[in-house]
């Protein structure tokens, strides 16, 4: 069984992504990881190329920065990554994004369902759990405003695979996958940095999505990110994956969650509750097919 990882990145070191975490927490699954690299403005592509020399095969590129309809210059880069790795053979692929790592205690649940699924070519794919760290190292969302899962593995040679819309999941000939849920978690510590950093990262994301004009409206005038702005966050007693224990031993900014603070609507407290009730979510967006 051949396995690829995959993923695309760009300005990592200027707006503090742990891509380099990101992708070492997937080698030990891989016998090869693509790694597409936009032209950056940092040493980014430096330390894509020190990684592992060995495994990760680095693939330059250069964004598109026109393509701004609901950031579909994501999925394009996460497709030229994707091309490479079906050209490479593999059975399975892995993807995560820059600010995704995986927690090595479920590297064998993740290798017992590639395993098990491969000659079942009915699982399309594998979906896998997800928290989302806000704020800092210590606090994760709960809220609706953070998705609970997503396809993190499918297979590279389904027909007319890939990224779909920006690149958060994936479609073959724009149906949904079917997939198997494994027993395993993405970190994402996208909204972990310091908030100086974040806002910055936001209006350049922003720009990924609409006109220049359009983008500066939507983000505060503010110098330093506002988190309270993410909903409702509940404190983190898990262990962080070893990869990301030096980021995590050097956090240098304070971050207090007070409840009271977070906005959430009305309609989201309503929803909210019926969840921590019975553990449904209602109307939850799911572009996969649970089989």
């Amino acid at each position: 069984m051949r396995v690829c990882g995959f993923s695309f990145v760009r300005n990592t070191v200027r707006f503090d992504y742990p891509f380099v975490e990101s992708v070492r927490s997937v080698l030990p699954l891989c016998d090869e990881f693509v790694l597409a690299v936009g032209r950056s403005d940092d040493d980014t592509l430096a330390l894509a190329r020190a990684i592992d020399p060995t495994k990760v095969r680095i693939l330059e590129t250069v964004w598109d920065d026109t393509m701004r309809t609901g950031g579909a210059v994501l999925a394009q880069q996460t497709d030229l990554a994707l091309a490479v790795v079906r050209a490479r053979g593999c059975d399975w692929a892995i993807y995560v994004q820059a600010d995704e790592v995986l927690h090595e205690r479920d590297h064998a649940a993740i290798r017992a369902a590639l395993d098990r699924w491969r000659a079942d070519q009915t699982v399309e794919g594998l979906l896998f759990n997800y928290l989302h760290f806000c704020g800092s190292y210590d606090w994760i969302g709960a809220g609706r405003d953070w998705y609970r899962r997503e396809v993190r593995v499918v297979r590279p040679d389904l027909p007319e695979l890939a990224s779909w819309k920006d690149a958060q999941g994936f479609r073959a000939a724009g149906r949904k996958l079917a997939v198997k849920r494994v027993d395993a978690t993405v970190y994402h510590y996208g909204w972990v940095k310091p908030p100086a950093v974040q806002q910055a990262k936001q209006r350049s994301f922003h720009r990924l999505w609409h006109p220049d004009g359009e983008a500066e409206s939507l983000v505060a005038g503010a110098e330093e990110y506002d988190h309270s702005t993410r909903g409702r966050l509940v404190r983190f007693t898990g262990t962080h994956p070893a990869v990301m224990r030096g980021r995590v031993d050097s956090q240098d900014w304070a971050f207090a969650y007070g409840p009271r603070r977070a906005r959430i609507t009305l309609p989201h407290r309503i929803l909210d509750w019926v969840e921590g009730r019975t553990g449904a979510r209602l109307g939850e967006y799911r572009n996969y097919r649970l089989i």
